[in-house]
């Protein structure tokens, strides 16, 4: 039953030409009963097969077919072919422009559907008889025509609403596909970034330490021990931040337990940092001027990988003897960061046009970083040598 539905479905002319055969066989009936003969038996027959055709090919050619029935209304009101069944394709046409048909034709449909009692009044007065219920039959005979035409503009209109609604589910669905994929590209931005300040970092110092205590190996062994354990403190460093960016990745899954997360960088910890740092062997003055106090994690964050990347950046390309200074300024309304050095700089790819073949991500990164806290950055060389990072970062209350 189902496939023969959607048979019919996909087939409307079939399922039309049924019905108009069906009008046609009960129109020739009925003209045969009435006891039409002669002339009068073949302009019937012309003008019901014309009224069925339409009826056939009313969904293929709406506009088309109503003109097919109108001509046919009119040659039954010049051949005085009187009324029978086939008439009634008149309101099914009606119908169907008005469903499927042009506004053009939905209107002629309209007026002409209103104006049919008053033509057949007009070539059959004899058929209505006399006084004042003339105008009430013939707002009878109109009022199939009218509500035919309603229906057919309703099911436009329903048919209208539901295009719109699908449309729009359609366009909300993209809209959703598209906020999703920036989601998902600016969280793989953020785990990049957050990934390159910790493995750059930490590797960085673990290499420096691996190279002075292979060095020292044999000269000064307790350096070679301190280096060591500098290496071990770093890798234990650089294990718990990774710990808490997988855990971000893994939030929700069945067995996380987000207290096992080490918490993220912030302000506080810049000591340790540099003290890690000056360890490492890069000499830093580290000065904070106004009054600590708390800020957003978003600014805290930023913050501290600023100084992270830059003093990383100055061990890789600050060259041998650099010294570094770190300037925190707290401000009414911003923070004020500024990490310097007197090394030979980096490269002019990796601070202007961020950097070919793997280099300059940092720089990538601190842009972005202070970008998304609607701060400013600026990097570049030193008037007399060396290399200076100044980042301004708008400060919000923490409630």
């Amino acid at each position: 039953m189902q496939r023969l539905y959607v048979f019919l479905r996909r087939h409307p002319t079939m399922v039309d030409s049924f019905w108009a055969v069906f009008l046609l066989g009960f129109s020739w009936l009925s003209v045969v009963d009435d006891g039409f003969g002669g002339s009068y038996l073949w302009t019937a027959a012309i003008q019901a097969c014309a009224l069925c055709t339409a009826v056939a090919l009313r969904r293929r050619a709406p506009e088309k077919m109503l003109l097919l029935a109108t001509a046919a209304g009119v040659f039954q009101l010049v051949a005085n072919v009187p009324k029978n069944l086939a008439d009634f394709a008149m309101l099914v046409i009606v119908y169907t422009v008005a469903a499927n048909g042009a506004r053009w034709a939905s209107r002629f449909a309209l007026v002409g559907g209103l104006a049919a009692p008053l033509l057949d009044y007009a070539r059959w007065p004899h058929d209505y008889g006399s006084g004042g219920t003339i105008a009430t039959v013939l707002v009878f005979l109109a009022i199939p025509f009218a509500l035919a035409w309603v229906l057919g503009d309703s099911v436009r209109t329903r048919r209208a609403y539901y295009a719109q609604l699908e449309e729009r589910a359609a366009q909300l669905e993209k809209e959703r596909d598209a906020r999703a994929k920036v989601a998902v590209a600016a969280e793989r931005a953020r785990i990049a970034r957050e990934l390159h300040d910790v493995v750059a970092h930490n590797v960085s110092v673990m290499v420096v330490q691996a190279d002075g205590a292979a060095y020292v190996l044999d000269a000064a062994p307790e350096q070679c021990g301190q280096a060591l354990e500098t290496i071990s403190g770093t890798g234990r460093q650089a294990l718990a931040e990774m710990r808490r960016l997988l855990g971000v990745l893994r939030t929700g899954e069945p067995g996380e337990d987000s207290g096992d997360r080490a918490p993220q960088p912030d302000v506080g910890r810049l000591d340790d940092l540099i003290e890690q740092v000056r360890g490492a062997g890069l000499p830093v003055d580290f000065t904070v001027q106004g009054t600590p106090r708390p800020l957003s994690s978003g600014v805290e964050l930023t913050a501290y990988r600023i100084v992270q990347e830059a003093l990383t950046n100055t061990r890789k390309h600050g060259g041998p003897d650099v010294s570094a200074r770190v300037r925190l300024v707290y401000g009414s309304d911003a923070l004020d960061l500024l990490v310097e050095d007197d090394g030979r700089g980096a490269q002019h790819e990796v601070h202007e046009q961020g950097g070919a073949d793997g280099l300059g991500h940092g720089m990538i990164g601190m842009r972005e970083r202070v970008g998304m806290v609607g701060g400013r950055l600026d990097a570049g060389p030193r008037s007399g040598g060396g290399f200076r990072i100044s980042a301004v970062l708008p400060l919000k209350p923490v409630g």
